[in-house]
């Protein structure tokens, strides 16, 4: 009779969870140092609850990558011994290049490893969205800026956009507004930069922004909803953002708005995105006499200048979020709620009107966007930084 083969030690299935421990392991002690910096291997240790050499190997790793530093002046242990030098991140060194892409134009920037935008540039569309035109001129305006900027080496590109993003394979499946369907971003960004590129919906690149950077740092559960031209929504649990099967998660557009009263393309009438969106807010506006063009932005600097009706209008709308966040809070339930909006972010009458509409049991939970001078920069450079601080060792070799 054959013998069976006996199972070895080189079965796959530990490789695997040994590969997939380490980069937990590596993403917490670097999240550590982001949260906590400068601190101590020691504190990263009972932070994290890894031994003490894990964390020692972790930073020296780190160190050595240029992802990290030791802090200037070391801290006293407190009893006899070496002091304990802290470590901190090394925000010299790195930029991960992002681009957002709204419907009026395109925004790219560049971040350093704490999300902070430190060069960005607006590219207006002017009329044409064809999406390899768009990339094009995306990948030349980072370019521009990472040539402006010798000292600083590019990690990744981060690329958001609403619609229906698929993360996996990095295409824009359908952005309707801007009549992309099936655009490979990852392909065609990747060609165009010689970087690695990491594609999602800005939603979600902008949940993973507040729980890194943001106000949402240490929430168990985040909803984000951006209400732009685009209306769409995230949600966050224990650090996973839900995507769903090819990331079709947080489309919310069509939701019924009760007493809506604007018609969809889809031939219904009072679908949220086109009840909420930037345009039918400017359409008002000009309806009333408030602005004469299509920029949202002139709609705030009325309100600011004291027009009354101006005020009247992006109070409604931010009512009208709220109620609609109110639904989505029955449904899930987070433990913080991020808005993005442009009359909430700028004026403390439409922030109490939002709250107003999710009610006043859960009206603390909502807070508007942390960035609100660089949302969008933020959105796109964020979908790199989430993927760096997932698997820091990871980064990119083109670049260390």
């Amino acid at each position: 009779m054959p013998h069976t083969a006996a199972p070895t030690l080189s079965s796959p299935i530990p490789r695997i969870a040994d590969r997939d421990r380490r980069r937990t392991s590596a993403s917490v002690v670097l999240r550590s140092v982001l949260e906590h910096g400068p601190v101590a291997r020691s504190t990263i240790a009972r932070l994290t609850g890894l031994s003490p050499a894990s964390v020692t190997d972790y930073c020296a790793r780190f160190t050595a990558i240029g992802l990290i530093r030791e802090a200037a002046a070391p801290r006293q242990s407190g009893g006899v011994g070496r002091p304990h030098v802290p470590v901190d991140l090394d925000d010299s060194r790195f930029v991960v290049g992002g681009v957002h892409v709204a419907v009026p134009h395109t925004t790219v920037a560049l971040l350093d490893l704490r999300g902070r935008v430190v060069a960005e540039r607006e590219l207006k569309h002017s009329g044409a969205t064809d999406a390899h035109g768009v990339l094009a001129r995306a990948a030349d305006g980072l370019a521009a800026l990472l040539d402006a900027a010798p000292g600083s080496r590019p990690l990744g590109v981060g690329f958001a956009a609403g619609g229906w993003v698929d993360r996996d394979s990095g295409t824009v499946v359908e952005h309707p507004l801007l009549g992309w369907r099936e655009v490979p971003v990852r392909e065609v960004l990747g060609a165009r930069t010689g970087l690695p590129v990491h594609v999602d919906g800005h939603a979600r690149a902008l949940v993973n922004a507040e729980r890194l950077f943001g106000r949402a740092r240490g929430s168990r559960s985040v909803l984000h909803l951006f209400v732009g031209n685009v209306v769409d929504a995230a949600f966050a649990t224990n650090d996973e953002v839900h995507h769903g099967p090819r990331s079709q998660a947080g489309a919310i557009a069509h939701l019924p708005v009760p007493g809506g009263t604007e018609r969809c393309d889809c031939g219904r009438v009072g679908c949220l995105q086109v009840e909420l969106s930037e345009r039918t807010l400017c359409r008002r506006a000009r309806d009333a006499g408030v602005i004469e063009g299509v920029n949202p932005v002139h709609v705030v600097a009325a309100a600011a200048a004291g027009d009354r009706e101006a005020v009247r209008l992006l109070v409604e709308r931010a009512g009208a979020v709220g109620r609609a966040a109110r639904l989505l809070l029955d449904v899930l339930n987070p433990e913080t709620v991020v808005v993005t909006e442009m009359g909430v972010v700028h004026r403390e009458d439409c922030l109490a009107a939002l709250r107003a509409g999710v009610g006043d049991a859960r009206a603390a939970a909502v807070v508007p966007t942390s960035f609100p001078h660089s949302v969008l920069a933020v959105a796109g450079g964020s979908v790199a930084l989430d993927v760096l601080y997932r698997d820091p060792l990871a980064a990119s070799p083109e670049a260390i």
